[in-house]
């Protein structure tokens, strides 16, 4: 099969927002350390440098999956982890993250 553009932009769009997402999750529990904000201001019987750490360690989680689905895709292997990495664009930065399933899935005859 001729090999299109699509899965390379998908590649790309989901290897940009995982960079966005690992960056913004360290930024985030960088953040949380430094500025050691009063315990249990947002879950009750949690120190707050503790509750954004927790948010800022499944965002670095999904920009690392984003990015090595990005990297599928460009290679155009395995489609799954290819699409995988476009549901975590998703949850990262909307818009990339449709861009890049809706490229991924078009181009899903591509992969080996």
């Amino acid at each position: 099969m001729e090999r299109t553009w699509k899965p390379t932009v998908a590649g790309i769009l989901d290897i940009v927002a995982g960079v966005i997402g690992v960056l913004a999750g360290i930024g985030v529990a960088i953040w949380a350390q430094i500025m050691g904000l009063v315990a249990g201001a947002y879950i009750p019987g949690l120190p707050s440098d503790v509750v954004f750490s927790l948010i800022g360690v499944p965002l670095i989680i999904l920009g690392v999956v984003a990015i090595v689905g990005g990297i599928f895709s460009l290679r155009r292997r395995i489609w799954g982890l290819a699409y995988a990495g476009g549901i975590c664009a998703l949850l990262l930065t909307f818009i990339l993250g449709i861009l890049s399933i809706t490229f991924v899935s078009l181009g899903k005859g591509e992969f080996e």
